[in-house]
C-alpha cells in the first residue's frame, strides 16, 4: 500500500506532479498535476477543488492487492475532500467498460454464481449520477469523457 493512497494529508510532491496508479487516491495543490499511468479499461476521477487543488483517483474494474476496490473509491475522495468546496469532477477513462453500479458493489464483492452486471453500451450520464452521488455534489458539476488506453496527464 502506498503512502499517497492512504493518507488523509494531502501530498506535496517535490515535484510539479503526482503519479496514482490504479486503486489509488491523491491530492495535489494549487498549479500542480495529477498523471494517471496505464488507463486501459480504468475511470478517473479528478476532483477540482474551489482553492485550485485537485484531489484525484484511479478507480480500477478489478481490485489491485492492496488498493482501493471500486465500491470504495469515491468514499475515499469524499473523505479526502472533507468540506471543501468542488469547483467540477472530471470523469475520464474507459466508460463502455463500467456499469455505474461498480462504484457501488464491486466486481469482487458479488459471490461465485451470482450474475455480475455487465455493460452493454457506454452510460456516460449514469457515471455521472454515480459519481455526484457517491461525493456528494450537485450532478451538474461531474463530466464524462470515454478517453481509454493512455495515459492521462491533469493540469
Amino acid at each position: 500500500m502506498s503512502a499517497s493512497a492512504r493518507t488523509t494529508e494531502p501530498v506535496t510532491p517535490a515535484t510539479a506532479h503526482l503519479m496514482i496508479t490504479e486503486g489509488q487516491v491523491g491530492e495535489v495543490g494549487p498549479g500542480r498535476t495529477i498523471l494517471y499511468p496505464s488507463v486501459t479499461s480504468c475511470l478517473t476521477v479528478t476532483v477540482r477543488l474551489r482553492d485550485g487543488g485537485k484531489v484525484g483517483a484511479h478507480a480500477s474494474l478489478f481490485q489491485v492487492p492492496g488498493e482501493y476496490r471500486s465500491d470504495r473509491i469515491l468514499p475515499a475522495v469524499k473523505q479526502r475532500i472533507g468540506a471543501r468546496g468542488v469547483r467540477a469532477v472530471e470523469v475520464r477513462g474507459a466508460v463502455g467498460a463500467w456499469v455505474p453500479s461498480y462504484f457501488t458493489r464491486a466486481i469482487e464483492r458479488y459471490a461465485e454464481g451470482e450474475q455480475v452486471p455487465v455493460p452493454t453500451g457506454p452510460d456516460p450520464k449514469g457515471l455521472a449520477r454515480a459519481v455526484a452521488d457517491g461525493l456528494g455534489v450537485p450532478r451538474g458539476k461531474v463530466t464524462v469523457e470515454d478517453l481509454p488506453d493512455g495515459d492521462q496527464k491533469v493540469d
